[in-house]
């Protein structure tokens, strides 16, 4: 080989995405390597063949002798293997001998790793849907064309009392009373032309039928879906007949509080003839009411804030929690169809939004415990002396991920960076005005933050040019549960503005707010400056 062919021969293999070796049959040692197995393997010239095999790509000794008489008869040896001592790293080898040239041998390495990961990672996703299938406490069947029954969980053979695989190919009707079957036919041929999503208690009375014949009342849940193999309806099926009893009973109890209600109203008759004889005893006993009328009424105002607030939380848990509940549902109910791994960027997408939902639920949750310790004392400053540029730094890192596209958050300081105030609690004020800001800016939005260490105070400014808030709602701005008219379409519980200001008047400082609509808002803290050794 000339060196011309040889300079072109290395070029040319040096551009491969695989590890290229020459090894020479008489002295059983490799002549040349290309940079990729160099980078690999750590390999310099000459290498006797022995040691790279044992070495390199931990061979037995009898793995190598087998190899080594497949490379001095000249014939193709290929073999699949872990090229590292972590056992994680899977590689191809092949050698077969040149045919320019028999007195060499040429080895060629491919990295194997990505698609042994990849059949794991897919193998992880069959078996997590398999568990959600087969271990849902809720019947499940999957329909296909004619209406024939192509999957069904095992909670569903319960329900209709059939054992398993023996409703695989029937048709769905034989799962609803006789009396119903040629609407039904009717109705799900509609369905498969115009298939809608349906959930569970539209409002239908439904009525299923077991194996037995006996009948009981439903609640069906439609999804569906298309693949290559066509169209599919997914059927989620619940019991009613607990729902149904618990109705019955309602309309019995009411009944006999009709009968109460006739029993109270001749007793009350009874009772108003009293009322004249205890006149005078009430007269008395108002007279000494009067007399702790003050703390009564504060006792009553006190109660009527806290059923209030009870109000109030129940009303906006059962609606905040419902959102995230249902998007992990629906994204766990999606998941399922994505069986094939050409579609785990899908899998992904509707992971994140599971993760999204569960992060929502717990900083609601974390909202409500630090409402709950502020209201019983719990919490109380730690002062300590920190920088103030590096705290509100490390908070913008940390909210970069909420940042919509285009979205800039801009710090600048003035006076000293050593400022002493309870960090934790700075950190969480900072977190709240800051992820407010972000939810409420548009794309491309600045955000501006600007701190200051003057000589008696400290000085917080962070500034948006967002929404807005109204006059209106400015008043009640810092209130329990209070938000804005113009953000009810956008999750928050109300209580975070709440907590900020009652974070701030423990560290003895000051907030407010100036804000014009659809120009944006600021907001401007003060806290009175302590030393060092203050703390």
């Amino acid at each position: 080989m000339s060196l011309y062919n040889h300079s072109f021969f290395e070029a040319l293999c040096d551009q491969l995405p695989v590890g290229i070796g020459v090894l020479h049959k008489e002295s059983n040692s490799f002549v040349f390597f290309n940079k990729m197995a160099k980078e690999q393997y750590l390999c310099h010239l000459p290498m006797h063949g022995h040691r790279f095999f044992s070495a390199n790509l931990r061979l037995s000794d009898e793995e190598i002798r087998f190899l080594e008489a497949k490379i001095r008869t000249g014939e193709k040896f290929q073999k699949s293997l872990i090229s590292d001592s972590t056992k994680s790293n899977w590689a191809q080898l092949i050698i077969e001998p040149m045919q320019e040239n028999r007195e060499y041998t040429i080895m060629y390495l491919s990295d194997l790793s990505a698609a042994i990961k990849s059949e794991e990672i897919l193998l992880k996703e069959v078996q997590k849907f398999e568990a959600l299938f087969n271990n849902a406490s809720i019947g499940i069947l999957l329909v296909g064309r004619e209406g024939k029954i192509v999957m069904i969980n095992p909670f569903a053979n319960k329900q209709f009392g059939y054992a398993p695989g023996e409703l695989i190919g029937q048709k769905l009707e034989v799962l609803i009373p006789q009396r119903f079957h040629k609407a039904h036919v009717a109705h799900r041929q509609e369905f498969e032309k115009k298939p809608e999503t349906r959930s569970m208690g539209s409002g239908l009375d439904l009525f299923a039928c077991r194996k037995n014949g006996t009948e009981f009342p439903v609640q069906i849940s439609l999804g569906h879906f298309h693949t290559e193999e066509g169209s599919f309806t997914l059927a989620y099926v619940f019991d009613d007949t607990e729902r149904k009893n618990n109705e019955m009973a309602l309309l019995k109890q009411q009944e006999q509080l009709i009968l109460v209600n006739e029993e109270m109203k001749q007793l009350n008759d009874l009772l108003e003839s009293k009322v004249t004889e205890r006149t005078k005893m009430l007269q008395n006993t108002m007279l000494e009411l009067e007399r702790s009328r003050d703390n009564l009424t504060q006792a009553l105002a006190k109660e009527k804030e806290l059923n209030d607030m009870k109000s109030r939380f129940v009303s906006m848990a059962s609606h905040e929690f419902r959102t995230p509940l249902s998007t992990v549902l629906s994204s766990v109910t999606l998941l399922s169809k994505y069986t094939h791994t050409d579609e785990q960027a899908k899998r992904e997408k509707h992971i994140e939004r599971i993760k999204g939902a569960v992060t929502n639920l717990t900083d609601i949750l974390n909202e409500f415990l630090s409402l709950g310790k502020i209201e019983d004392g719990k919490v109380e400053p730690k002062w300590a002396a920190f920088e103030m540029t590096e705290a509100v730094d490390a908070v913008i890192r940390q909210m970069d991920p909420l940042r919509k596209p285009g979205q800039y958050i801009k710090h600048k300081h003035k006076g000293s960076a050593e400022v002493v105030l309870d960090p934790s609690l700075l950190k969480n004020i900072l977190i709240n005005l800051i992820s407010n800001a972000l939810k409420f800016s548009s794309e491309n939005a600045i955000i501006d933050i600007e701190t200051e260490t003057a000589k008696d105070a400290i000085h917080i400014v962070v500034r948006d040019k967002g929404m807005g808030i109204s006059k209106e709602d400015q008043e009640h701005l810092f209130e329990r549960f209070f938000r804005g008219a113009n953000v009810t379409n956008i999750q928050g519980t109300g209580l975070g503005l709440h907590i900020v200001s009652r974070y701030i008047q423990l560290m003895n400082g000051s907030i407010r707010c100036e804000s014009v609509l659809e120009e944006g808002t600021a907001f401007y803290i003060v806290f009175p400056r302590k030393k060092p050794e203050e703390t």
